[in-house]
């Protein structure tokens, strides 16, 4: 049955795709070991190991509002794992040397719980992306 069943791809829409494409390369490729997949005028995508694909397209103008909110019914958030804890420090780093929004951070690594080391952050349409290490 191989792949039966695993997610092929996740499409995303989103208000600037030159804002969010900087974001997701920044996450996706420089620390995720992600590459670019396809990429055309009005979206691209990126992939890691052949395994599935994420996309971000360019919503049109008429569909701009209202504004993404992940507590409404939809996606609430993107999870990935992350080796260990010291690429997660690394990535706090940058993100915070950076524009993008940390959440959670006075709980910081322990939102999740206990027993949950992870880094929570938005990106700029403000979707939710957790990074869980998993040792």
């Amino acid at each position: 049955m191989g792949k039966t069943g695993m997610i092929n791809h996740i499409e995303i829409y989103v208000r600037d795709l030159y804002t969010s494409k900087k974001f997701w390369e920044w996450l996706l490729v420089n620390h995720l070991d992600y590459k670019v997949y396809q990429q055309w005028k009005d979206g691209i995508s990126y992939t890691k190991d052949d395994s599935g694909y994420i996309v971000f397209v360019q919503a049109k103008r008429s569909k701009l509002l209202p504004p993404y909110n992940r507590t409404r019914v939809g996606l609430n958030h993107l999870a990935f794992s992350i080796s260990n804890k010291e690429i997660l420090a690394h990535i706090k780093s940058e993100l915070n040397s950076s524009n993008y929004n940390e959440l959670y951070a006075d709980e910081y690594p322990y939102a999740g719980g206990n027993d949950h080391y992870a880094l929570y952050f938005e990106d700029p349409d403000r979707i939710k992306v957790e990074l869980v290490v998993e040792d």
